[in-house]
């Protein structure tokens, strides 16, 4: 293959000239076997995962390479064209590479060009692909992965639009068909304390049963609150432009959404399918939107003016960024209600915050996050009556001893009218951390792709029916604000 320059991509990519990185220009090609058989075959002989990954528009794609992992090879096939959002990976991968703390050894074999789905089904470098990027169009790109005989690990959303749902269940299929795995990474259940929250759900005698709770007074709860403008060593984080075209990221129920609906799911019903024709049934939802200056648009993306992509959504010099969303949905009967909020920039001190209530006829079950627990999320059992809160303390601290086996070291301690779940710190590893987690899953069912089970594609389904439903009905409430 030709050889160009990293050089040629940015000044900033200074990093990756120690990283042992190659390049092949747009025009190299090599031969590959394009049959649907040898693929599939491919797919069955997991003794060396080889990962390709196309167009990574988003961090995400770079924190699957966070660690290294046995079975898979280091070298990874990078499928992109020329610009930022290359540029901005390569420069990630260079960093674990170079961190003085269990360095990575990945080695990137990058190819540019326009015709990057293409280029990468025709060569074919690998057998497993990692899609994190725009999500307008992806669902396209996993569906042309599967059909060509590729695995898939895959940022959500994988879908931003009703109208694509049934492209979706068609690539499912496929994948379940061919004996493929199409995986959602859905790191947050991998998140302590919302880990712990479920266990506290499923003991009877701390949480009692689900109330069914109604749409004003909903029996389930979540608050996912973040921020538009990040500081990294005091400097701004750019993202770029692209990223507040909705069309393109999607909306805030359609994106962070799938994360909270997928948790609703796991939590209250763990390992059962999930029929979204029958259970589901999305009540109410609105947007609205995070109104940015001209000057608060350059700050996050460095870019002078909107660009034209954005006009439909600048008034009075303004962009109107609909990235804020409401919904209440019953599942199972269950009245559940979803807050996807984006402010322009956190408190003092602050940060993202998530506020997840489940409430129970013994007691509430919250996940707080604010300035009280230092930004953290902390776990709080509250009983439903004074009366019972001796009851449901003992209960809770046989619970927490049981769970010594799993969590040494969580305790419990009272505070008013909550008992708070303590938590070490050994066990926050924090957002990043956990894509390796999904990772390592994903490489188990794709070495045995039997043991994936089942409830996993029925409930996919069933979360992104959910998420396309909710925007579909938040688009007959817009405001101006909230």
């Amino acid at each position: 293959m030709s050889k160009i320059s990293l050089r040629c991509f940015s000044a900033s990519l200074a990093l990756i000239a120690a990283s042992a990185f190659s390049a092949c220009s747009s025009s190299a090609t090599s031969p590959s076997t394009n049959s649907v058989a040898s693929t599939t075959n491919q797919s069955k002989d997991m003794s060396e995962v080889k990962i390709m990954t196309l167009e990574p528009g988003h961090f995400h794609a770079a924190l699957v390479q966070k660690e290294m992992y046995p079975g898979v090879s280091p070298k990874v096939h990078v499928y992109a064209p020329l610009g930022f959002d290359l540029t901005e990976h390569l420069n990630r991968i260079a960093r674990f590479n170079l961190r003085a703390d269990k360095p990575t050894k990945w080695e990137l074999e990058i190819h540019t060009g326009t015709d990057s789905p293409e280029r990468m089904l025709r060569e074919k470098t690998g057998n497993v692909v990692v899609i994190s990027g725009r999500n307008r169009g992806k669902i396209d790109r996993v569906n042309a992965s599967v059909e060509g005989g590729l695995n898939v690990l895959v940022d959500k959303p994988w879908i931003i639009k009703p109208e694509d749902f049934a492209r979706l269940d068609a690539t499912l299929n496929t994948a379940e068909a061919r004996n493929l795995i199409a995986y959602d990474i859905m790191t947050e259940r991998y998140e302590i304390t919302t880990i712990l929250q479920k266990e506290l759900i499923h003991a009877p005698d701390v949480f009692g049963e689900i109330t069914k709770g109604s749409e004003q007074d909903p029996a389930v709860y979540f608050e996912s609150i973040h921020h538009i403008l990040k500081l990294v060593a005091g400097a701004p984080n750019i993202r770029p432009a692209w990223f507040f075209d909705v069309t393109q990221q999607g909306e805030g129920v359609a994106d962070i959404g799938t994360h909270l609906v997928d948790l609703t799911q796991w939590m209250l019903f763990p390992e059962q399918p999930i029929e979204y024709r029958k259970e589901i049934n999305v009540l109410a939802a609105s947007r609205w939107p995070t109104v940015m200056t001209p000057d608060q648009f350059k700050r996050v993306t460095n870019e002078s003016k909107f660009p034209d992509y954005l006009t439909a959504n600048v008034k009075n010099n303004k962009l109107d960024y609909f990235c804020n969303g409401s919904m209440t949905y019953a599942l199972r009967g269950v009245h559940t209600k979803l807050d996807i909020l984006w402010n322009y920039e956190a408190p003092p001190g602050g940060g993202d915050t998530h506020v997840a209530v489940f409430k129970g006829s013994k007691s509430r079950l919250e996940i707080r996050q604010g300035k009280e627990e230092n930004w953290k999320p902390e776990l709080y059992v509250v009983a439903s009556n004074t009366a019972s809160k001796g009851e449901v303390l003992a209960a809770l601290k046989k619970k927490i001893e049981a769970l010594q086996a799993k969590y040494p070291g969580v305790g419990v301690e009272e505070k008013g009218d909550r008992i708070k779940v303590l938590v070490p710190d050994k066990y926050r590893d924090g957002h990043e951390a956990h894509f390796a987690e999904v990772t390592r899953r994903f490489l188990e069912y794709l070495r045995n792709p039997k043991s994936m089970p089942a409830w996993e594609k029925a409930n996919m389904l069933a979360k992104y029916y959910t998420t396309t439903k909710g925007l579909e009905l938040s688009h007959r409430n817009t405001s101006a604000s909230r």
